[in-house]
């Protein structure tokens, strides 16, 4: 990791520290909501706009349509499963100088949960399927791996990391082999009243081409109850700090608006 990428996650852990703890209720509250393995269904829309790139004038945008699904231990899988499925609607260059908007690829893991108390671990598959409506808006490959997530959760909020990585293996024969690994850190401090602080930047690594950008973000949100569900709105400005190759996010504004059902 760079001196420049240390510098940037130092300054962001001492503007969080000084902030004031939520109480306890809306600790719980915003945990529950934020934590990527709290055993609950939920429903999310997400979106990430980019319009700066590295040594070009394009943007692009993809708004994420995400259902979770939790399954509850059994004689055949005595562990709590926690299933995600991610539907993007993406906006991308195409060949003719404009713009093309439609469905992306679908992506799908199912995460076992091996470990619910203390630092929370899960771990489990996942799949791409090559669903996009035009060759710019997806890979045209199958895609599998694995995913991992550790997260510490504390009334002071939850810190932790989303790990993923695949690789391709079918699909059309004329696009390129896919190889690619992510890793998704998790920097959320609980405020008073529902709000937050986060910093949830997706560290992305093209393994085939060795090309890579690391964002950093610094946003807010907040939780509220409706109910016996929990909404969760939030805003991520998220600045890249460290990259390498050509055409990669410079800066990018990722806004979403949660839904966490029956807690």
């Amino acid at each position: 990791m760079s001196n420049t990428l240390w510098k940037h996650t130092f300054l962001l852990v001492t503007l969080l520290v000084p902030f004031s703890l939520a109480s306890a209720d809306d600790a719980e509250t915003a945990n529950k909501s934020n934590n990527p393995l709290n055993i609950a269904p939920g429903m999310s829309l997400q979106d990430y706009y980019t319009p700066k790139y590295y040594d070009s004038n394009i943007h692009s945008n993809d708004v994420l349509v995400r259902g979770t699904l939790p399954i509850a231990p059994n004689d055949f899988i005595g562990v709590p499963q926690l299933i995600r499925v991610t539907a993007p609607i993406s906006t991308r260059p195409d060949p003719n100088s404009g713009y093309s908007t439609g469905e992306g690829d679908l992506n799908l893991f199912d995460i076992f949960l091996l470990k619910t108390e203390g630092v929370q671990l899960g771990v489990g598959p996942m799949i791409t399927a090559p669903t996009a409506d035009q060759d710019e808006l997806g890979t045209g490959k199958w895609q599998g791996g694995l995913a991992a997530v550790a997260i510490d959760a504390s009334p002071r909020g939850l810190l932790g990391a989303l790990v993923q990585y695949q690789s391709s293996f079918a699909g059309d024969s004329d696009r390129p082999h896919v190889k690619s690994a992510t890793m998704q850190p998790f920097i959320i401090h609980n405020l008073d009243k529902g709000w937050y602080l986060r910093s949830t930047g997706t560290w992305t690594f093209d393994l085939k081409n060795d090309t890579h950008y690391i964002p950093l973000g610094l946003g807010g949100g907040k939780v509220w109850k409706s109910g016996s569900n929990i909404l969760n709105a939030f805003i991520e400005p998220q600045w890249t700090v460290d990259h390498k190759g050509d055409d990669l996010p410079k800066f990018t504004v990722y806004v979403g608006i949660n839904a966490t059902f029956g807690k």
